[in-house]
Order: structure tokens, then C-alpha cells, then sequence
């Protein structure tokens, strides 16, 4: 996992109270009372006062005039708008799935969903120079049988899920590619309990991978993590030894994406 460079000196405690109020501001569907401002960040009125004035003077927050009632405004979307512009998913992630390749020694792999297929973004090779034919950049995948498909699949509705099997098909790639919905659907369930995603030789003979995913801040799927390999290295016990590694960089990307797991 990338290095993390600590902090050699102590928190800015002003700072990290106007990022509170602004980020519980966020979450409100309605402008609130200066009182519940400070009540919801644990401030005194005062305090909260002073903070939302410097909000107010950047127009970050508003005041209505009739109730005094205070509201976000746009201008954190604006700010959001121009991180995505020059920060995508494939910068952000690039030094993580380096870390994961040396980990697993394994094949790499970025991938996100396109037009119900998955898409190759970034691939990096392990540092042992085996990489896997099917996961190269651009190259695309079925969702029903790639790790990385299954974890898109489980933000679809029954109705998305009948959807896809109609236009996509579950077409079969070895024995061991899940064919039927019924299956598919209590794949997924398995999925959305543990928080991650295997193909088991589904996609590819003799080829297994292990998948997390890598969500934005609205909490859906953005892209999928996955480390790919031959099914004589990737056996159980060596994939379970190094997950927690995975699904802990998977949500370092994710938290770079704006996920929280408290929203």
C-alpha cells in the first residue's frame, strides 16, 4: 500500500471545525437554524457563527434573508467539478494498483463499466512480467463472469439485472461460467454481503481473480480493483491471506473519490 506521509505537526482545530460544518451541511436536505448548526457539530453558537460568516464571505454557505436560515451553496459542486476535470480515476489509482501488484505479484487490473460490458482503464504487471491476455488496456469483458462485472452488477435492480441477461446474454466461457439468473442473483446477494467479488475460472480456464470495489461519494460502484493470475498461485489460502489488503486499498481509492462509509 502507497506510503502514507504523516503529519509533523498537530491538526489545524479551526480547520477541521469548518470542514465539520461544511461537510454536515452537506448532508442536510434543508437550511438550518444557526443553534442547529452548532448543536449538529458539537460547537457553541458563537463559535459556529464565526465559522459560517468565513463560509459566507468565500459564498460557500447562504443565509436566507426571510428565515436566517443557512444553506450550502453551488459552489462546492463548481470546486468538485474542477477536482474531476483534472483528477480522474486512473491518476488517482495508478500508485495503489503498483502496490497491489507487488503485494499479490500478480497481474493488476482498473477496470469500470461500459455499455453493460466492463472496460480495461490501467493494468499493471506484476513484477514477476506474467500478464494475462484478457486484462490489457481497452481491452473489454462480460460483467456476468469477471470479478470486477459481478461487483457493477450489484447496484442493478431485478429489473436492470433482466435487462442485461436479455441484451447481453450469460453466454458460457468455461464449466465453470454461472449461466442462469437464478444463479447470478444469489451470486450477487453472496457479493453485496462480503463486499467483494471472485471469478473462479468463469471467464478464462485456469485464470482466477479476486475483485473490490472502488466507490464514488454516492456510494455506487465507480470502478472495480482486481488482481488476476493462474488458479496454481491463486488458490484460496493465498488470495484470504492478502485480502484485507485489497479491500483496504480499494477503500483508500474510494475515500479519495469522495466516499465516506459513515454516509
Amino acid at each position: 500500500m502507497p506510503e502514507v506521509k504523516r503529519n509533523l505537526t498537530p491538526p489545524n482545530q479551526s480547520s477541521d471545525k469548518l470542514l465539520s460544518i461544511l461537510e454536515m451541511m452537506a448532508k442536510q436536505t434543508a437550511p438550518l437554524r444557526l443553534q442547529d448548526i452548532a448543536t449538529l457539530c458539537g460547537m457553541h453558537s458563537s463559535t459556529a457563527l464565526r465559522f459560517l460568516s468565513a463560509l459566507q464571505k468565500r459564498n460557500f454557505v447562504a443565509q436566507d434573508p426571510d428565515t436566517g436560515r443557512y444553506y450550502i451553496t453551488f459552489k462546492i459542486c463548481a470546486l468538485a467539478q474542477s477536482v474531476s476535470a483534472y483528477n480522474d480515476i486512473r491518476g488517482i489509482a495508478l500508485p495503489f494498483l503498483r502496490s497491489v501488484a507487488n503485494r499479490f505479484k500478480e497481474s493488476c487490473n482498473l477496470a469500470i463499466e461500459d455499455d453493460m460490458t466492463i472496460m480495461y482503464i490501467e493494468v499493471m504487471n506484476s513484477p514477476t512480467g506474467t500478464l494475462l491476455s484478457t486484462q490489457r488496456i481497452g481491452n473489454i469483458a462480460p460483467m456476468h463472469c469477471t470479478g470486477v462485472g459481478k461487483l457493477f452488477l450489484t447496484d442493478y435492480s431485478t429489473a436492470d439485472l433482466d435487462r442485461y441477461v436479455a441484451i447481453k446474454k450469460l453466454t458460457r466461457f468455461t464449466g465453470h461460467t454461472i449461466t442462469n439468473i437464478r444463479n447470478l442473483s444469489e451470486e450477487l446477494e453472496r457479493i453485496r454481503d462480503v463486499g467483494y467479488a471472485f471469478d473462479n475460472e468463469e471467464c478464462e480456464a485456469g485464470v482466477r481473480c479476486i475483485a473490490a470495489p472502488i466507490r464514488d461519494y454516492t456510494g455506487k460502484v465507480h470502478a472495480g480493483l482486481s488482481v488476476s493470475g493462474p488458479s496454481v498461485r491463486m488458490t484460496d489460502e493465498f488470495i484470504y491471506t492478502n485480502l484485507e489488503f485489497l479491500l483496504e486499498t480499494a477503500r483508500q481509492i474510494s475515500m479519495c473519490m469522495g466516499w465516506r462509509a459513515d454516509w
